[in-house]
């Protein structure tokens, strides 16, 4: 396999990455994120084997990049929107609306349930290369999006998710 062929596998899976990175990162720093992940994949391409797929490899290098950077602590910037002049995409009221309570619900999640969600449905992941790209068991996968799939249907028909506000419990 050549670089050639290496480099149209990488291009290949662009739009995945970049619905995953905009689901986990937001709309602003998606491309940073797709940027930082494809950088990192190209050096270190030696560590990936070959013959297997890349899709995987290049999901768990994204997911490790953005946990690494909610781990480090930051400047506290306010983004600046440079499409804020430019009109709204048409869309039907209510798709709108359902589109914005969906984000809402997902960005309320626990981050292990929202990687798990997004990569199932988004990017219709089987389970197995989903627990290969976030390194955790099979259950764990299967677990954290049945509790995901239920939160946020709570969240989405306006109830507590239950078990989404933990109770501290007083000793004296």
């Amino acid at each position: 396999m050549t670089a050639f062929d290496d480099s149209r596998m990488l291009q290949a899976c662009l739009p995945g990455l970049r619905r995953y990175a905009r689901a986990l990162a937001g709309e602003v720093h998606a491309d940073d994120l797709v940027q930082d992940t494809v950088e990192r994949a190209w050096r270190k391409l030696g560590q990936w084997q070959r013959g297997g797929e890349m899709r995987p490899w290049l999901f768990s290098i994204m997911h490790n990049l953005h946990v690494d950077q909610l781990r480090r602590p930051g400047l506290a910037l306010q983004d600046i929107d440079d499409d804020a002049l430019l009109p709204a995409p048409e869309r039907a009221p209510g798709q709108s609306i359902a589109i914005g309570e969906m984000d809402a619900a997902l960005a309320r999640l626990p981050l292990g349930q929202r990687e798990v969600i997004l990569l199932v449905a988004l990017e219709q992941m089987p389970y197995e290369q989903v627990a290969a790209t976030l390194d955790i068991p099979v259950g764990t996968v299967m677990s954290r999006l049945s509790r995901g799939r239920d939160k946020l249907r709570a969240l989405l028909d306006g109830r507590p998710a239950s078990g989404s506000a933990p109770t501290l419990k007083v000793v004296k």
